[in-house]
């Protein structure tokens, strides 16, 4: 398929609707004036919101609708992820029938296959920076299209959409490769950890997949890079590229860090030399390294300092991401998506940055039978960092119990005297037992249903 054959097809239909990165291609269709409809197994506050905005969803099965409404194969594109399973009985009638079929990977490569694109890649970090360049350009006045992978708080969706001339800025997940349809003009690489093993079966494979994307990049484009991410290939290859790091020999860093109510200032040590008093909107130390990515984009682009500092400094944001719920004395409740142990280092770490004094408990929620098996050492270790811990059964997502493999993995290796394993069914009577002073809530599966009745429990008065 070819960018020119979707804007003579009126309708798209999407298996996973509801998922965050499908969700934001139903927005940009929607944009489009196109008619989108889709499936998806449960009800969300993010479907809610797509069908308040123009789109049809079901969530039970049902071809009676599909043959109703698109008798004609010719006139409907399918979108279906690989969480998908093949016997799905949607797709497989689809397939059967005919019709056009495109992994949301392919298409996005199909929309964004041009110079002036930025995808932006990594273990973890990847939606935050995404989110936050998008902000940059609209501070900026340049135009972009965006697909992001949560809902950025400045802006209340995960797709922002401004015209067909406009920059293309994604998000370039590494899951079942999906990365290696994107040719960008610019690549950002924020990490490189081993993740996804069930799709890889070894962090080198992880390694060779990135310096594949890496490798993808246009002539002429440009990779910015974490200094310490193990990627020799971006030295190797013939391609531009910048560095950036809190600290070390970066093209980027960050000097004179302080902290005030949370927030971190500091200045950007440049090869064109220091931008001063740099202020971030949103809290966390790995916030100012990610800030650090977007200021080495910007002199790219030739922005100019006082609007990289106005973008930062203005930057609310992202859903789930260090997200402070409830600010006030007495109790603080953050939540965040964290769910490899590099991200609860990060996350736990900058909590304890900015509390010191305060004990910190944390429910974590373990995603993927898979990632717990080849995890579960360094969970507990990630997880012995807090002072107390309430540890949730696993989330399956799109897997099948693996036997032998359950939270107890994690939860008897973690060096804590208080902690607990209980089902999640049980998690509010057990929050509602104690008045903790700094409460995270962590993981990617279903745990954030429980933050809106965390913060009813606990009377309200959010830090949005």
């Amino acid at each position: 398929m070819k960018k020119e054959d979707l804007h003579s097809i009126e309708n798209i239909y999407m298996i996973g609707i509801g998922g965050i990165g499908m969700s934001a291609l139903a927005r940009y269709f929607m944009k489009l004036g196109k008619k989108v409809a889709g499936y998806d197994r449960v009800s969300t506050r993010l479907t809610d919101d797509l069908i308040r905005e123009g789109s049809e969803i079901h969530f039970t099965v049902d071809l009676a609708y599909i043959k109703d409404n698109y008798p004609d194969p010719a006139d409907l594109l399918v979108v279906y992820t690989p969480a998908i399973p093949e016997n799905h009985l949607e797709l497989v009638f689809f397939r059967k029938g005919g019709y056009q079929l495109v992994k949301r990977a392919e298409l996005l490569g199909i929309l964004s296959d041009r110079e002036d694109c930025i995808a932006v890649a990594g273990t973890h970090g990847k939606t935050t920076v995404t989110t936050m360049i998008t902000h940059l350009l609209r501070v900026a006045g340049i135009p972009c299209n965006a697909f992001l992978g949560g809902i950025s708080k400045n802006y209340q969706t995960n797709a922002v959409y401004t015209g067909e001339k406009a920059w293309m800025v994604l998000e370039a997940d590494e899951f079942d490769r999906s990365f290696l349809n994107l040719h960008p003009g610019i690549s950002i690489i924020t990490s490189c950890d081993p993740d996804h093993l069930d799709i890889y079966g070894s962090g080198e494979k992880v390694k060779e997949a990135f310096c594949q994307f890496i490798n993808q990049t246009i002539p002429g484009g440009n990779v910015i890079y974490q200094l310490d991410v193990p990627l020799d290939c971006i030295r190797l290859l013939a391609l531009k590229s910048q560095s950036y790091a809190l600290e070390g020999e970066a093209d980027y860093t960050a000097v004179n860090l302080s902290m005030k109510d949370g927030l971190y200032r500091f200045d950007v040590e440049t090869p064109e030399g220091v931008i001063a008093e740099v202020g971030l909107g949103v809290p966390g130390q790995i916030n100012v390294e990610n800030a650090l990515s977007v200021v080495c984009l910007a002199r790219l682009l030739g922005i100019g300092d006082d609007l990289i500092k106005e973008a930062l400094a203005s930057f609310t944001g992202v859903q789930r991401r260090f997200d402070i719920m409830i600010n006030r004395p007495g109790l603080v409740y953050i939540d965040d998506y964290a769910h490899h142990p590099r991200e609860l280092d990060a996350c736990i770490q900058s909590v304890r940055k900015i509390y010191p004094d305060k004990k910190i408990t944390g429910v974590f929620q373990p995603h993927l039978y898979s990632r717990t098996k080849d995890f579960a050492a360094e969970f507990a270790s990630s997880l012995s960092r807090l002072d107390a811990l309430i540890l949730l059964d696993i989330y399956p997502a799109r897997e099948e119990p693996l036997e032998g493999v359950d939270s107890g993995l994690i939860f008897n290796q973690t060096e804590l005297e208080d902690k607990i394993l209980i089902d999640k069914e049980q998690l509010l009577p057990v929050l509602e037992e104690r008045q903790p002073e700094v409460l995270l809530t962590l993981g990617a599966g279903d745990i954030d249903q429980f933050v809106g009745p965390i913060v009813n429990l606990y009377g309200g008065e959010t830090g949005n």
